[in-house]
């Protein structure tokens, strides 16, 4: 049996990712939980801001929201919102960035939906929007998305598109006049995701202990390479540690 939670299990996934000197773009909940994390896993070096100008930030406690005036603790500079995206933007530093997302549905190229489910104008539900995603997933060098892992999230067409991955594959991202970059990993519940280098499209990483690739199937409406799937490590004790003791020792998000 698992001595730690799927969602425990996803932040460490994403953390695990993230490489040492990189600029991390996170929101609230789990983004920030692996941002810190990877702190103490990969990237000690790693540098973590938010949208509303905390460019790097201690957070020796965890914030409730990228507003919580923890995110502005031993901060190397307290900006604003034109700071934080102009970090993203600046031909300098966004090839750096790696910005962590999440939304309501996924396509298999990426692209994300965290805007509306059905018809645009009369919705079965209506989410509040890009915030930043939008800018995030054009402008940054590489983006992680976490995604629950469940039907209607995995999707042939989006119902919208709100934030571009790699739009049709193929090139299409560069032909838009976006920036190189776009998705490297999606992480839910169950599995990992990576998209193939020339075609763009997404295919089956790994999978976590105790989940069948069947069960992963289930939940995803296009086809999808299972090919290339191992098996994901699990949550090490010294992972869990860091997470339990060191970044949300109070489990607020954990």
């Amino acid at each position: 049996m698992m001595d730690y939670t799927l969602t425990e299990m996803m932040a460490v996934v994403a953390a695990r990712e993230i490489r040492d000197e990189e600029i991390v773009f996170c929101g609230t909940g789990i983004s920030m939980l692996a941002a810190m994390a990877a702190k103490h896993i990969s990237a000690p070096r790693s540098v973590i801001f938010f949208e509303t100008g905390a460019i790097d930030s201690l957070l020796e406690e965890i914030p409730l929201a990228v507003a919580d005036s923890r995110v502005m603790y031993h901060t190397a500079l307290n900006g604003g919102l034109a700071d934080a995206f102009a970090t993203m933007q600046n031909p300098f530093t966004g090839p750096r960035v790696v910005g962590i997302l999440g939304a309501a549905q996924i396509d298999p190229f990426g692209n994300l939906n965290s805007t509306a489910i059905g018809d645009y104008d009369q919705p079965r539900i209506r989410f509040s929007g890009s915030g930043g995603a939008c800018d995030v997933a054009s402008f940054v060098g590489r983006t992680i998305i976490f995604m629950r892992q469940v039907k209607g999230r995995f999707v042939e067409k989006l119902d919208y598109l709100t934030s571009p991955g790699y739009l049709d594959g193929n090139g299409s991202r560069q032909r838009a006049g976006l920036r190189p970059g776009g998705p490297e990993l999606v992480v839910t519940d169950k599995a990992v995701f990576r998209f193939d280098e020339k075609s763009k499209r997404m295919y089956l990483a790994g999978y976590y202990p105790g989940i069948k690739v069947a069960e992963i199937m289930e939940t995803v409406e296009f086809p999808l390479d299972c090919n290339r799937a191992v098996p994901v490590p699990a949550v090490t004790d010294k992972e869990l540690q860091i997470l339990r003791q060191k970044c949300d020792p109070q489990g607020l998000i954990r």
